[in-house]
């Protein structure tokens, strides 16, 4: 067997050993979920049959644990399995009368659940209960979906497996299905498993290692055999020649807010780039235009991918972009029109998330990186299929009507209703320099919790690791980046921009909060001391304002930037001229840039603090030491004299900072700019006049 075609058993029979039955069956099924060409993110599910005690009577009862609506076989947990009693799943055949029922059928799945479990049961339930076997599993392998979406699936099903695989053609999810699929399972007990036409596999034992090895030995059966009957080359060769990997990322950077602009007018979206192998084998093909309007096949791809994606040139820009996108939402909503039903929701997003790029790569978009990502690595497993297909036999995508049905399913509704409510940033990318200090990491942790992706740049390399991690620990690694830049040069302050576009897709949120503070009398203020308060402080701010600026105006969609800037700026301080000079400078480019942006929709607005000691980098150096002396107290005493020296009384905090920054990166203030915000807990010599 060919290593790139398997996939190797990591099964453990010492971890297993240790595991009872709901244990087995979620290490199974973690073990299922950890390669993308088993099953998709959130694709597929697992179940097994466990005798367990009624809490009522305390008697034994069968009772099915299923993965549960929405869950994710790979990352699941054992909550994350629904339970329900077998004898109650079985009475609903006899309730069961015609195809009408189906969405009844799943509602009357509650009256089923066992132990009170919240978990919902997903629309697979009764595919998996009516199963006579105590384990079952069901994954969308790509090798196996290939035979499944080709157009003679139920010939190659036979010729490929032979007497120990079933077939059954395309049906939608549902009860009726899982009657057919149980029937199917006791009249051949020589069946291992089955192909669903169009969909994936199911493969079942009576325990769970049998159940995995099945599994596996099906999908890697599928992929030696197309691998050996397969024609070469794939997608009958190629078309076109991939631009060299720079290239294609300047491609990408200037497309990805290019079109980001023109698809989050009304819904704000993420970019994300992929220029894989697999990809460019297809963007690049000659079959490149016969198969990608033919869409996807299998339900999960074009759930999360929409029913076909968008072919953009590499070379395209305005006119083309805008005539390309709009034909695309055109063409959405004729098959909208052409297949609802009187009872079908609301048409949605008629965005293209899948965006193909011939000699570049693969775009997707969507509401957070996530699910950006996800989209992505769905499209893959895609081609997988498009290519495995096509090279035996003829491709096949669902049918229009099928896959509207899917898509625009009331039950699938439903479950986006239940959706948590966008939080506040949602969809938003955010640029915050100095953001390994500890005003800069505060406002990143609060533009984080409020949904906003963010590109985290520091000229402290290993402070900004530590601060990345931390924070891909506790807000998700695809919300955050790292990048290294030192804002004084203009080269690594395009370098870093170019990096928020091409990990993201733009730039909504500029916070220039990169700092330094070196204080003398002006008779011991030198040359380089003056010119370095002013390369970081002045030149620093003004590129990434410049750069954020331009990328802002290239999407069209507004934005907000938050100057970072101190009391000094509005009011002067002893032995501190150059730093109190320049951050004057700062609150008055911000004004010029409010001016200058408000016709785009650019807001510009500055955050004045005072005295955050707290964390932040620059009262650990000389300037601590500088304030001490100038005012004749120890180092231990500067934050009480502070906080003394405030009308509130108050000590202030990197928090309060990102509190501010928050306000302005907000649509809680979408109608200000041009202002500044003092926190600094009162000080009149301070007071906006």
């Amino acid at each position: 067997m060919s290593n790139s075609a398997t996939v190797p058993s990591l099964w453990d029979d010492k971890k297993a050993a240790n595991l009872d039955e709901p244990g087995l069956l979620l290490y199974r099924s973690n073990l299922l979920g950890a390669d993308l060409r088993i099953t998709n993110f959130g694709g597929g599910n697992t179940s097994a049959k466990v005798k367990m005690k009624d809490p009522l009577t305390g008697g034994d009862v069968t009772v099915l644990w299923v993965k549960g609506s929405g869950g994710d076989i790979g990352s699941m947990k054992l909550d994350g399995f629904a339970t329900l009693y077998m004898d109650k799943l079985e009475s609903l055949k006899g309730l069961y009368k015609s195809l009408d029922q189906e969405d009844a059928m799943v509602h009357a799945l509650n009256h089923c659940i066992y132990n009170l479990n919240s978990r919902a049961p997903s629309i697979d339930t009764c595919l998996h209960g009516y199963v006579p076997y105590a384990h079952v599993d069901h994954v969308h392998s790509d090798a196996v979906i290939a035979i499944a979406a080709s157009k003679d699936s139920e010939r190659l099903t036979k010729e490929i497996f032979g007497s120990e695989m079933g077939y059954l053609p395309w049906q939608r999810p549902g009860i009726d299905l899982g009657i057919k699929l149980g029937e199917m399972a006791k009249a051949h007990p020589e069946y291992v498993g089955v192909v669903l036409g169009s969909h994936g596999l199911f493969t079942w034992a009576n325990d769970a290692r049998t159940c995995y090895d099945t599994t596996l030995r099906i999908i890697n059966k599928a992929a030696v055999w197309l691998e050996r009957n397969g024609k070469k080359p794939a997608f009958k060769g190629e078309e076109v020649k991939s631009l060299p990997d720079v290239e294609r990322r300047k491609v990408a950077r200037r497309l990805l807010p290019e079109i980001r602009g023109r698809i989050s007018k009304h819904e704000m979206k993420v970019g994300h780039f992929v220029d894989s192998s697999e990809v460019l084998e297809f963007v690049n093909s000659k079959q490149l235009e016969q198969l990608a309007p033919l869409g996807t096949s299998c339900p999960d791809h074009f759930l999360r991918t929409k029913i076909r994606p968008l072919i953009v040139p590499h070379d395209a820009e305005g006119a083309t972009l805008d005539a390309l996108i709009e034909g695309y939402r055109k063409d959405y909503a004729a098959y909208y029109e052409a297949c609802k039903r009187a009872d079908s929701p609301a048409m949605r997003d008629p965005n293209a998330v899948i965006y193909l790029v011939p000699q570049v790569g693969m775009l997707s978009f969507a509401k957070d990186k996530a699910t950006a990502r996800i989209a992505a690595e769905f499209y893959v497993n895609a081609i997988n299929v498009m290519r495995g297909a096509s090279s035996v036999s003829e491709y096949v995508g669902l049918p229009a009507q099928e896959a509207f049905n899917i898509e625009y399913w009331l039950l699938e509704e439903a479950k986006l209703q239940r959706m948590p409510k966008p939080k506040s940033l949602a969809g938003r990318i955010a640029l915050v320099t100095g953001g390994a200090g500890g005003i800069g990491s505060a406002i990143a942790s609060k533009l984080l919790s409020e949904g906003a992706c963010v590109v985290l740049a520091d000229i402290d390399k290993a402070s900004l690791d530590e601060v990345t991690a931390g924070f891909g620990k506790t807000y998700g690694k695809d919300n955050v980046r790292g990048v290294v830049m030192d804002v004084t040069s203009e080269d690594a302050v395009i370098g870093a921009t170019d990096q928020a576009a091409l990990a993201y897709g733009g730039l909504d949120i500029v916070v220039n909060n990169a700092g330094i503070t070196l204080a003398a009398t002006v008779e011991d203020t030198s040359l380089e001391l003056w010119n370095k308060n002013m390369a970081i402080l002045g030149t620093g701010y003004f590129l990434v304002a410049r750069e954020g600026y331009r990328l802002m105006q290239k999407q069209k969609l507004g934005g907000s930037m938050i100057f970072i800037g101190s009391k000094n700026g509005v009011t002067a301080s002893p032995g501190a001229s150059a730093y109190c000079s320049v951050k004057a400078a700062e609150i008055q480019l911000a004004r010029c840039m409010a001016l200058e942006g408000a016709p785009y929709g650019i807001r510009v607005n500055v955050v004045n603090p005072d005295a955050v000691l707290r964390g932040s980098k620059i009262w650990q150096g000389p300037w601590r030491q500088q304030r001490a002396a100038s005012l004749k107290i120890s180092e231990d005493e500067l934050e009480e004299h502070y906080r003394k020296r405030s009308l509130l009384q108050r000590s202030v905090y990197p928090e309060d900072i990102a509190e501010g920054v928050y306000f302005f990166a907000s649509d809680l203030s979408n109608k200000s700019t041009g202002n500044f915000l003092n926190i600094d807990a009162g000080n009149a010599a301070s007071f906006t006049r």
